[in-house]
């Protein structure tokens, strides 16, 4: 309990609150050091670590047993967070071998993969919830995710997929990956495509609705302007969840109607002069996810797309090299709440949807431990 006797969140300490042991000094298990950029593939400019100390946003919907009634409210609240974030690649490799046989159409036996680890680690700056749960959104500072894995890049005897783009059926090659482990009990495998444009594509608005157990199929509107089931989702597209931002003109605030609006607005007035695009899918060919018993009984995450811009601007650094900026916006569907009004099998589908606009920090870039 708080001092005022209502429920919070039990997590209390941050990051540097808690010390990891440091091992002796190892001896050095190789000499290879990091390969030319070239390489790396559409990975090389991830290498180092990027931060954004308030431009990450977040919106996920949870089980909530407390709510308040019908029509106050349902057993699912809506949390949003604005949050702070480091991420950090580091180089692995540039050839791990997969071992394999020849075939007809590609006489090389062997795959060869670049691999990058990574460490994503996020602390709440600001956060909101509705129905208010009484403290379970939490305080500045909170730790908010903690995240390691790998990223991929097969140089060779690479898959492929099909892909779906309004009426236009193609193939499309799979040339990256990314491994995950979150913990609370989920595995993620996602495949995925690497391209690379001049100055910026254009970043698509995405929906934060849930799907499933709301529509009325006699409905040509989405029933969110009536439902009281979704007052929350409406709530916030009506007044869109500003975190600790003020006195900026246009700033259009998180909202479910269109959630990568913030880095649109973020991108205004930039000057970019190339992207390379990583878009990777836990949806495409042998790609999935796994998770814990109790995640897939409540709430279980069902798929996970994300989009990576890696943006090399025309301003450059102190070292007369480009400056580099990395912007993500990722969509985790989570299932939960049986059974869905329109009649489909399954549960609904609810978006987790998280955006960041990160800079790249100089070399040398000590590891934080807030």
């Amino acid at each position: 309990m708080n001092d005022d006797g209502v429920k919070g969140d039990r997590r209390t300490r941050k990051f540097a609150e808690v010390v990891t042991p440091q091992p002796e000094p190892m001896v050095k298990l190789s000499n290879r050091g990091v390969p030319t950029p070239a390489d790396l593939g559409p990975l090389q400019q991830l290498l180092g670590v990027w931060t954004t100390q308030n431009a990450g946003w977040n919106m996920i919907a949870l089980p909530f047993q407390d709510a308040p009634p019908p029509n106050a409210g349902f057993k699912f609240r809506v949390l949003m967070n604005q949050y702070a974030e480091e991420l950090r690649f580091d180089f692995v490799d540039d050839d791990v071998p997969n071992r394999g046989l020849s075939r007809i159409d590609a006489p090389d036996p062997d795959q060869f993969v670049v691999t990058l680890d990574y460490q994503q680690k996020i602390s709440q700056v600001a956060a909101e919830d509705r129905p208010d749960s009484g403290g379970l959104a939490g305080l500045p500072g909170l730790p908010i995710h903690h995240e390691p894995g790998l990223w991929l890049y097969e140089k060779n005897r690479r898959s492929m997929d099909d892909q779906i783009l309004g009426d236009q059926v193609s193939q499309v090659e799979l040339k990256v990956a990314r491994l995950a482990s979150i913990p609370h009990g989920n595995s993620v495998l996602a495949l995925g495509t690497a391209e690379y444009f001049e100055k910026m594509p254009k970043i698509p608005p995405i929906s934060g609705l849930p799907a499933g157990r709301f529509e009325d199929v006699l409905s040509p509107d989405y029933d969110f302007k009536t439902d009281p089931y979704l007052e929350p989702f409406k709530h916030y597209i009506d007044h869109p969840f500003m975190g600790n931002v003020v006195g900026v003109p246009g700033f259009p605030g998180f909202h479910p109607a269109d959630m990568n609006a913030i880095l649109r607005f973020a991108n205004q007035g930039l000057r970019i002069a190339r992207t390379t695009v990583l878009t990777v899918d836990s949806t495409r060919k042998n790609a999935g996810i796994r998770n814990v018993p109790f995640s897939v009984r409540e709430a279980e995450p069902v798929s996970m797309r994300s989009t990576f811009w890696i943006q090399e601007l025309t301003e450059l650094d102190e070292f007369g090299n480009p400056k580099l900026r990395l912007q993500y916006s990722q969509v985790v569907m989570m299932d939960f709440f049986r059974p869905r009004e329109d009649q489909f099998p399954g549960r609904a589908v609810w978006p987790h949807i998280s955006i960041a606009t990160l800079e790249k920090e100089p070399s040398g870039y000590p590891l934080r431990e807030s």
